[in-house]
């Protein structure tokens, strides 16, 4: 059965970070956020076969790249919703009971991430700009 020392230690060898407590947020205390939570959450469902069929990133950690100019105007998943904190004895919890088990609150969030569809016309604006400006040239 797991321990909450035992996912304090798997925390700290995915982390470095030795000052874990069992209520320490680990997006906001120990600065594992982004890509870098994903991919211990990944390692933890793994590691401890924890259905996390359920599970919902952006009610608990950002994303690795900033949003850009379509973030400044839509607001991505994460920051349309209140955060909830994962902590070791949460991350214990579900480890015994093998399933991520937490109630969401009733949230509606877009059909579509228009601040990456925005970031993407954007981009391909700049990128169509570089190469008529280029032509032009030669």
């Amino acid at each position: 059965m797991e321990s909450k020392q035992e996912i304090i230690d798997f925390i700290k060898e995915y982390s470095g970070n030795i000052k874990i407590q069992n209520n320490s947020n680990i997006c906001d205390d120990l600065g594992i956020d982004g890509d870098d939570f994903f991919e211990l959450m990944q390692k933890y469902s793994d590691v401890y076969d924890v259905n996390m069929d359920t599970y919902l990133w952006y009610f608990h950690s950002g994303e690795e790249a900033h949003s850009g100019l379509g973030g400044l105007i839509f607001k991505p998943p994460y920051k349309r919703v209140k955060r909830i904190p994962v902590t070791p004895l949460l991350l214990t919890q579900f480890a015994k009971t093998g399933k991520w088990d937490i109630d969401y609150p009733i949230h509606k969030l877009p059909k579509y991430r228009l601040d990456m569809i925005l970031n993407w016309i954007i981009l391909s604006g700049i990128l169509i700009f570089i190469v008529w400006i280029y032509k032009n040239k030669a």
